[in-house]
């Protein structure tokens, strides 16, 4: 398995822990473990962006086209309705 691969692997798989965490949190009464795992979520987070950050340098990842005013206006309208 090449790096590409394995660092595109890692990203999808912190994306979904990160889906699962924001799911506990919401259900978790505790407070202390709620606040826990918060914290668990944002190392995530950190180490997520850090690595994409690296997968980007290295030409691993080519993000989307940014939108266009046009677009972002067309969207927000939408959603104002």
């Amino acid at each position: 398995m090449d790096e590409k691969t394995m660092v595109n692997d890692i990203l999808e798989s912190v994306k979904s822990e990160l889906t699962t965490y924001q799911g506990v949190i919401t259900e978790t009464e505790n407070m202390q473990l709620r606040q826990t795992i918060q914290q668990i979520r944002n190392n995530d987070e950190s180490f997520q962006y850090e690595l994409f950050k690296i997968a980007e340098t290295k030409g691993y990842y080519k993000p989307a086209a940014k939108a266009t005013i046009t677009e972002i206006t067309d969207v927000k309208t939408e959603l104002e309705q």
